[in-house]
């Protein structure tokens, strides 16, 4: 690995060095004109605090990036550590609708919204995108804040570092 800023990168360089960064993991749903969908980000983070905004990135090749393209409106649950199967489970590929996803789990549609909310997680946003900016393979989403649906701050949140979810310490 080169510490020189003239050398272009390794495949996995940029990928190793990110992973030490440790984030919190959130799940975003949107429901989509027939259905819900859902996925798992780790890049969520607050942009402004007047006005309230976020901001996640999602991957411009995704079908999920298009459906918030066509629903501005949207939710994100920041995961507690015992939801860690609910990490894997958005991150799969090929996965089916977020209903077939949570089923068993508890949830419900936010007010604001109308996209699906986890239940027991750390805290639950409702969102609307005001700003989509083109990064690379990703899109920048930001979005205002339209509700807090609850806030568990007893509860440990669930981290992802190196590659793998963990509990906050």
């Amino acid at each position: 690995m080169s510490t020189s800023g003239s050398h272009s990168l390794l495949p996995n360089e940029f990928t190793d060095a990110m992973a030490q960064l440790p984030s919190g993991v959130v799940i975003i749903a949107v429901r989509d004109e027939l259905d819900d969908l859902a996925t798992t980000a780790s890049s969520l983070v607050s942009v402004s605090l007047d006005p309230p905004l976020i901001s996640v990135c999602t991957d411009n090749r995704s079908y999920f990036s298009e459906a918030l393209t066509r629903s501005p409106e949207w939710s994100a649950t920041i995961l507690s550590a015992g939801q860690r199967h609910l990490a894997g489970r958005c991150s799969a590929r090929g996965r089916p609708s977020a209903r077939l996803l949570l089923a068993g789990e508890p949830h419900h549609r936010g007010a604001c919204s109308g996209s699906l909310i986890i239940d027991g997680g750390v805290a639950a946003l409702e969102c609307r995108t005001v700003q989509r900016v083109p990064a690379g393979d990703h899109h920048i989403v930001i979005a205002g804040i339209t509700a807090i649906d609850y806030v568990n701050p007893d509860l440990t949140p669930l981290l992802r570092l190196r590659r793998k979810y963990r509990p906050a310490s």
